[in-house]
């Protein structure tokens, strides 16, 4: 169990878990430069819309927003641009396999210090349809119905 002095969340992606089925996750690095690492402990990234993909065997994400750093100069890079994550290859591979096989999707899910260190977490995911999402919200509702049933009886 990771220790909650070394773990500390900086982004989620909520989208995600309405949009798709979350098969698979993994932790991988990703690589930075220092302003946008100084960027992230201030807050300034998002997850909405990023997705990650497969090209010469390396994974890269893309779309991911990172601002730049308030007090930062020439070195700010591009918020938008490609960035590597860092996973070993023979991972790689295997999810490369799924993508291609199964029509899988690979979404960063959440962001986090580990550390020192800035963690991604990635999703092997399948989309929802409709009528998965309407499922979902139907239980989440009865869900909710009964916790307020039960605290009533209780009071």
């Amino acid at each position: 169990m990771m220790d909650k002095e070394n773990f500390k969340t900086i982004a989620e992606n909520r989208q995600v878990r309405h949009e798709y089925f979350i098969i698979e996750s993994l932790e991988a690095g990703i690589e930075l430069v220092g302003t946008e690492v100084k960027s992230i402990r201030q807050g300034g990234v998002n997850l909405k819309d990023s997705w990650c993909s497969i090209e010469d065997g390396e994974l890269f994400v893309k779309q991911m927003h990172i601002s730049p750093y308030d007090h930062g100069n020439i070195f700010n890079k591009d918020p938008m641009r490609t960035r590597r994550l860092l996973v070993h290859k023979n991972e790689i591979m295997r999810l490369f396999g799924k993508v291609k096989q199964e029509g899988l999707t690979l979404i960063p899910v959440s962001m986090y210090f580990k550390g020192s260190r800035v963690k991604v977490q990635v999703g092997l995911c399948k989309g929802k349809k409709l009528h998965d999402k309407r499922a979902d919200m139907a239980s989440r509702d009865a869900k909710r119905e009964i916790e307020r049933a039960v605290k009533e009886r209780n009071h």
